[in-house]
């Protein structure tokens, strides 16, 4: 299966939001991530339902809503409402995480869980019933622009051979470049995420970076 490639929103210009969306579709994205942070559960605070809302009516490529937030269950049906294919979600921020994931997928929508550089794979037992995906994060959630955390391409392998059974897809965010994309794919990734990567270049090389990001995974 082609590797998909998601560029995360989180590091385009804001002020120049439907240019950039327009600039990553053409360049051949797959779909798009969308980092949604609440100022508890990670240090940061982006946006809501209403910019998810917004990105659907600017671009036909499917929207993944990473929720790091707490208590998501109170947010899943707007974020779904709002057009996210995909939602993502911490086994931290909640009490009952598969009750979550099974809404999410009620919802018909995507379920996936996200888990920090700490957080142990054997989790991932708990929920294989109700995943579509697995989000392994290889920076600390929070900020965008972070390094690539090299010890975790062992915790990738580990969850690959896990899944090797399953049709759960296995993706992979944080300071993902060129240079290291072809590792993370080896290790079992099937999914990118790219922020700083794809948009700290001028948009005329959008297609390029991201021709980069594949090359090394077909």
């Amino acid at each position: 299966m082609p590797i998909k490639i998601a560029p995360s929103i989180l590091a385009a210009d804001f002020t120049n939001l439907k240019s950039e969306v327009n600039a990553v579709e053409q360049a051949g994205a797959d779909l798009l991530h969308l980092d949604i942070m609440d100022g508890q559960f990670v240090p940061n605070i982006t946006f809501g339902p209403d910019q998810v809302s917004q990105l659907k009516n600017i671009t036909k490529l499917p929207l993944e809503a990473h929720l790091m937030i707490k208590e998501p269950e109170h947010f899943v049906d707007k974020f779904a409402k709002a057009g996210a294919d995909m939602i993502s979600i911490h086994p931290e921020s909640t009490y009952h995480p598969h009750r979550v994931l099974q809404s999410i997928r009620d919802l018909g929508v995507k379920s996936g869980i996200a888990l920090n550089p700490g957080s142990p794979i054997h989790i991932l037992q708990q929920f294989i019933d109700v995943l579509d995906f697995v989000l392994i994060m290889t920076v600390n959630p929070g900020f965008g622009g972070q390094t690539f955390i090299s010890h975790q391409l062992q915790k990738i392998k580990e969850v690959s051979e896990m899944l090797a059974a399953t049709d759960i897809v296995i993706e992979v965010d944080g300071g993902i470049n060129p240079k290291n994309a072809s590792k993370v794919a080896a290790a079992g990734a099937e999914m990118l995420v790219a922020g700083t990567a794809i948009f700290a270049e001028p948009q005329d090389n959008y297609s390029a970076v991201i021709a980069a990001l594949k090359q090394g995974m077909q």
